[in-house]
């Protein structure tokens, strides 16, 4: 019956990917089987991506996911009854010497080294997750994005749970 219903999740997923959607899905195999990955070649010598390395390059390149009918999809995962448990989590990705990276921010750093602030200068990425149980050790990502310099940690996760692009948040202090 779970592999029934895993296997209905994944060609309606399929479905959703839009063009390049085979190297995509294979992507997405490779990513979550993947235990450590320091680079997108590291993909590519995944046994679930078939593919020549460059394919990862043009599949994120041509890939135009139906983002909406997705996040359906992952709703339909979860039980009816009870009080769903999502958590929300903002990470940076320090990017100090990528002078040329658009849309670089000043990014709170979990770590630094002694005597300095606790910042990087990077790109700042939002996660909403479901937490299915109460004890366990996975979560099913619901969405995973940039945070743009427009936008604060707390601003995009409201919008990621809201679902409504123009969603405005009055911070409390």
């Amino acid at each position: 019956m779970k592999n029934a219903r895993l296997e209905e999740f994944r060609q309606v997923a399929y479905k959703y990917l839009g063009r390049a959607k085979d190297a995509t899905f294979e992507l997405t195999d490779a990513i979550l089987l993947t235990r450590n990955v320091y680079s997108l070649a590291d993909l590519s010598l995944s046994p679930v991506f078939r593919r020549k390395w460059s394919s990862i390059y043009e599949a994120l390149q041509d890939s135009r996911p139906q983002r909406r009918k997705l996040m359906q999809l992952y709703i339909k995962q979860m039980p009816a009854e009870g009080r769903p448990l999502l958590a929300g989590d903002h990470t940076n990705w320090s990017r100090p010497d990528a002078v040329m990276l658009q849309e670089r921010t000043y990014e709170h750093s979990g770590t630094s080294i002694a005597g300095n602030k606790p910042i990087t200068i990077g790109q700042g990425y939002s996660t909403i997750a479901w937490i299915p149980e109460d004890s366990g050790s996975w979560a099913l990502p619901l969405r995973h994005e940039r945070i743009t310099s427009w936008e604060s940690p707390i601003e995009k996760a409201l919008v990621d749970i809201s679902g409504k692009d123009k969603y405005k948040v009055m911070p409390c202090f």
